[in-house]
């Protein structure tokens, strides 16, 4: 996936004389010491990260943390004091207003806004067919583009309607219309949802998380919500003191928290919605392949210290799972048997999940384990880990990728 955002070493002070700021930052001064000398203040202060093409990208933090700034500086509402923006290869901030604003028009969708923008004197259809009416789109076509738009966010009907007869989260998909219908690059939205009830702001999170699958924007989202940064976000970036403490998948973050600062604003999560499978599953230390003989997949199992054995073939393609208990039964009771074959029925079908599967399912399928471990597979059925109940454990007291060295003997 190819970047279509890169900032590098990107500041922006504000108040007089701010290169002033950029020298005290250097020297290790804080953001309120500068503030107290100087009077100048820190928005955003060394940042550097990008975006992919495509991907939802989520800024989070506390207010004052600097998201909000940040956002702006990316279409530059706010004037950038040092750094660089690269959008598609092209620098902004070195771009005159004339072609700034060309720019803008080409490439930004708009912003979406915590208190909707919408112009309360105009339609549901005018609204949304404002944008294209400013590059002076002809008429039929705008329109034909807005009420396609209008029927993405599911507002079909309400066209004649006023902003005053819409309901907070209908007014919220006007703006979302309006956005997407100017069919630009990059979507901007600042805190979009955070005026509207839970109710209808899930809806929202649910209706943009559905759109992005079939338009596949690229959405830089600004929000002071923990939840909605990790349901919605591809990536977050952790933000304090206007820098970035962290850039990572919901995952990442919960399951390595870079410093004190971050471990805070997770400890409360729901870490079993958001690690998943593969966060803690651990290496298969050996398996029996389907044209073993008992006796060899036997002495594979006491070599490892297991009490059983996953059986794939060559391909990983995984078969099944042996108890250890019955296959030695099996070959004591056949013990005269030189050329003893493994009986289909020795080989169980074992509890299997995918790696992207929540914690949460992995729990609920460990209630039906009546022996071994739970088998890790991809889209294909290839095995690829093991998850032991001590792995669960740990991964929900500690909230860390396990590492465990234990002998779990399922594994």
């Amino acid at each position: 996936m190819d970047e279509i955002i890169r900032v590098k070493n990107l500041y922006k002070i504000f108040g007089d004389r701010p290169l002033k700021a950029i020298e005290a930052l250097k020297k290790g001064e804080s953001k309120n010491d500068i503030l107290k000398r100087y009077k100048l203040v820190i928005g955003v202060q060394d940042v550097s990260f990008s975006i992919r093409r495509g991907e939802t990208f989520v800024l989070m933090g506390l207010s004052g943390s600097g998201k909000s700034t940040l956002q702006r500086l990316i279409n530059r509402l706010h004037q950038p004091t040092r750094g660089e923006i690269l959008i598609n290869g092209t620098d902004i901030v070195k771009l005159g207003q004339k072609e700034l604003r060309e720019f803008r028009r080409k490439t930004f969708c708009g912003m979406v806004f915590q208190n909707f923008a919408i112009l309360p004197h105009r339609t549901v259809l005018e609204n949304v067919e404002f944008g294209l009416e400013l590059q002076g789109v002809e008429r039929e076509v705008r329109e034909n583009k807005a009420r396609k738009m209008i029927r993405q966010v599911g507002l079909e009907g309400n066209e004649n309607s006023y902003p005053s007869q819409l309901s907070g989260g209908m007014q919220q998909r006007v703006g979302l219309a309006r956005s997407l219908a100017v069919d630009a690059d990059i979507l901007l939205m600042d805190e979009a949802f955070s005026a509207l009830d839970p109710l209808i702001r899930r809806q929202m999170q649910d209706e943009l998380i559905e759109l992005q699958a079939k338009m596949k924007k690229t959405i830089l989202f600004v929000t002071h919500d923990l939840d909605e940064a990790f349901r919605l976000g591809d990536r977050i970036a952790i933000m304090k003191d206007g820098q970035i403490v962290q850039i990572g998948t919901a995952e990442e973050i919960i399951a390595k928290p870079a410093d004190d600062y971050v471990r805070a604003f997770v400890e409360d999560m729901d870490r079993t919605a958001v690690l998943t499978a593969g966060t803690i599953m651990q290496p298969v230390r050996e398996t029996a392949f389907p044209a073993d003989g008992p006796r060899t997949i036997l002495r594979k199992i006491r070599r490892n210290g297991l009490s059983g054995i996953l059986v794939a073939d060559a391909n990983r393609q995984l078969k099944g799972y042996i108890i250890a208990d019955h296959l030695a039964d099996y070959i004591r009771k056949h013990s005269e048997d030189k050329d003893l074959t493994l009986r289909k029925d020795l080989i169980s079908q074992p509890t299997v999940v995918t790696s992207e599967t929540p914690l949460n399912e992995v729990l609920k399928s460990y209630k039906d384990v009546q022996y071994g471990p739970v088998a890790v597979v991809d889209g294909r059925n290839r095995l690829q880990g093991v998850i032991v109940r001590g792995a669960v454990i740990a991964a929900l007291s500690e909230g860390a990728r396990t590492e465990s060295n234990t002998n779990d003997a399922d594994t």
